[in-house]
């Protein structure tokens, strides 16, 4: 009786867990607040980098296509990110559920 109890005091904090992450991933990818400021930022050094083009000044160029290229791997770090939570917080719930029905 005593280790059914732990097994299932263990399960659900084990799913406790594995949910947390899960909604934190869907979190990161639902929220485009992040998103939409960042694609400002974007467009606004491509048009400074336009405009460095238009007054040939080669440093502006230069490093507006360094922060559109930060900028991009930002993006997909954050995705990243949040693909690597709803993967884990899924691996997690499932093995709460096997830690449940271990000893039911």
């Amino acid at each position: 009786m005593l280790v059914q109890d732990f097994v299932m005091t263990m399960a659900v904090g084990v799913f406790a867990l594995g949910f947390a992450s899960a909604s934190g991933g869907v979190f990161i990818l639902i929220a485009k607040v992040i998103r939409d400021d960042l694609k400002v930022i974007a467009r606004q050094t491509a048009e400074m980098a336009q405009k460095g083009l238009a007054d040939d000044l080669a440093g502006l160029v230069g490093n507006a296509s360094a922060l559109v290229n930060a900028l991009n791997e930002l993006i997909k770090t954050t995705a990243g990110i949040a693909v690597s939570l709803i993967v884990l917080g899924l691996i997690l719930i499932v093995a709460a559920y096997v830690m449940a029905t271990q000893f039911a």
